[in-house]
């Protein structure tokens, strides 16, 4: 996929990060490169929630087709720090844990395998660090907290609330405040499966998606100033090869480096490598 969105330059090749367009981080990630913060230290990441399982067993119940939270928030929260700070994971430590296996709905031979519980560091360029917690045994409200430490102050988004504190100053201010409302208009189940959070910046995407294509006499033609901050396909990629990297540190319970393929691998020889850990 990677390769072809390289092959087709026309082609619109994107991968829906939408927190990205959030005006808190797009405000956020302007603040840092006009040295704000200062030099960027430390990132720090929460996410609490209650459970993420559907009231069926579904793919979101099993690790190999993509469940857990690490798969469905931790991909944007890698993507997010990285874009932020500009610096990418060289190496990450990470621990994998799923408390709920059975509940009501899912018992009997169904066991979940996904994880609840996630928590891993991350050693990025330049010296940064970042840690990273998702715990979805919270029950109460959405919990979504990303702070940026730098060598002059500190940046903090709350929810689409943006927050900073300089080091000489007492108090933290209030940057932004995102003040769209989203719900009119959605279905009722919609806010319930995603986080309002999410849905805002789904909002803000289709939004520059649009005016992408506004005002192209050729409809096969699209403007790339208001998606140019979009993730594409390789940042796809590198989010895959680091969360790959923590569910590697989780068994190993090692920091284990972060590898981007740059060619597809042999799925052959990747088949018999299988078959001989399997007989071993």
């Amino acid at each position: 996929m990677v390769t072809a969105s390289r092959y087709y330059p026309q082609l619109m090749s994107l991968v829906g990060n939408v927190l990205r367009f959030l005006p808190a981080f797009v405000r956020m990630k302007q603040l840092i490169s006009e040295h704000y913060v200062g030099a960027v230290m430390i990132c720090d990441a929460r996410i609490y929630s209650g459970s993420l399982l559907s009231p069926s067993y579904g793919w979101i119940c099993d690790e190999l087709m993509g469940g857990g939270g690490l798969h469905t928030m931790g991909t944007y929260i890698v993507d997010l720090l990285t874009h932020l700070t500009g610096r990418r994971a060289e190496k990450v430590h990470g621990l994998l844990k799923t408390f709920v296996r059975q509940n009501a709905a899912i018992r009997g031979i169904r066991h979940v395998t996904s994880d609840d519980f996630c928590f891993f560091q991350m050693l990025m360029g330049g010296g940064v660090c970042s840690t990273v917690t998702l715990n979805f045994n919270v029950p109460g409200a959405f919990v979504h907290e990303v702070m940026v430490v730098g060598s002059a102050g500190r940046l903090v988004a709350r929810g689409a609330d943006l927050y900073g504190q300089k080091n000489s100053a007492t108090q933290e201010e209030l940057l932004l405040r995102d003040s769209l409302a989203v719900g009119a208009g959605l279905p009722e189940q919609g806010p319930q499966d995603v986080p309002l959070l999410y849905l805002k910046g789904m909002v803000y995407m289709v939004q520059a998606l649009r005016q992408s294509f506004q005002g192209q006499g050729d409809r096969r033609t699209w403007d790339r100033t208001p998606v140019s901050m979009a993730a594409s396909f390789e940042d796809g990629l590198y989010m895959q090869s680091v969360v790959d990297a923590i569910k590697r540190s989780s068994r190993s319970g090692e920091w284990e480096a972060v590898e981007v393929l740059t060619e597809e691998p042999d799925t052959n020889q990747n088949l018999c490598e299988a078959l001989q850990r399997n007989n071993l």
